[in-house]
């Protein structure tokens, strides 16, 4: 299994000086499989670069699409996808958390006027959605598992295993509220347990919480927490703040470091970055 993250920003794009070390692209992350299948997670402004590259690999004809939920920043990449326009290239698209309207018709939403000029019958490629999908086990994604975030309208996290290895992927979690549809922080800690790299929210400060709880997102030392006491092995800080420059960044990490030692515990802690690449 490998992953590749193409955004770990939040909320919104930032790109500038201030972000180039970790990037300023929205949420997207790329998984292959052992079998050489293509996991893409959410389609933050990142998919429009992965895009890109994807189109460079004759092989790549079928891709896998797992949507945590339909907020603006998972979003605003989808419209910017060149492989959906593509009639090369099939997409199975699996849904994330309940709506009123099927996860087609929210893609679809996107490309409508006013909001876009290219309607969505531009796009050329093959869409299968949810019960019509393949199960992902299928493809070398194995005991792959979803689970409720707390997050205002809702959303999923999941969990997946390949060749023994266990990544788990919680944007948008607020580990300190719990939203309608949401779990308890139990929960989220028995998803955790024992895997070798999670990726969480980690939008804030202390003191910013003070001002945004229950606006969806977690805290650096609340993430931290949590993973000390499940046992992972590697903590990445997700969903990075807009505002957060890459010096702010370096330094909340090693305040949590310094958690993580005192707590004499041996989680590897650090803050993801655009590009970075997993690899089991």
């Amino acid at each position: 299994m490998k992953i590749k993250v193409w955004g770990c920003r939040g909320s919104l794009p930032s790109p500038g000086p201030q972000t180039l070390r970790y990037g300023g692209n929205t949420t997207c992350l790329e998984i292959r499989s052992d079998q050489g299948a293509i996991l893409v997670i959410d389609a933050g402004s990142g998919m429009r670069p992965l895009g890109n590259a994807l189109l460079k690999e004759p092989a790549s004809k079928e891709i896998f699409f797992f949507l945590t939920h339909c907020h603006w920043d998972h979003l605003a990449g989808f419209p910017f996808f060149i492989p959906a326009y593509s009639d090369r290239f099939t997409l199975h698209v699996y849904g994330g958390p309940k709506n009123q309207r099927s996860v087609k018709n929210i893609l679809a939403h996107q490309l409508e006027p006013p909001y876009f000029p290219v309607d969505f019958s531009n796009m050329r490629a093959k869409f299968v959605f949810g019960k019509d999908c393949p199960r992902l086990e299928t493809v070398g994604f194995h005991d792959f598992d979803g689970l409720r975030l707390s997050h205002p309208n809702g959303g999923y996290g999941c969990r997946l295993t390949n060749q023994g290895k266990t990544f788990v992927f919680l944007t948008d979690n607020e580990l300190g509220y719990q939203h309608p549809g949401g779990l308890a922080r139990e929960e989220y800690l028995g998803f955790c347990r024992g895997a070798d790299l999670v990726l969480h929210d980690a939008q804030y400060t202390e003191s910013e919480i003070k001002r945004t709880r229950t606006w969806g997102h977690t805290t650096f030392f609340e993430a931290t927490d949590l993973a000390i006491e499940a046992g992972v092995k590697r903590l990445g800080l997700f969903h990075h703040d807009p505002d957060r420059s890459d010096d702010d960044l370096d330094r909340q990490v090693e305040f949590c470091r310094q958690r993580i030692k005192k707590a004499k515990s041996t989680v590897d802690c650090f803050a993801v970055a655009e590009g970075q690449v997993f690899d089991f």
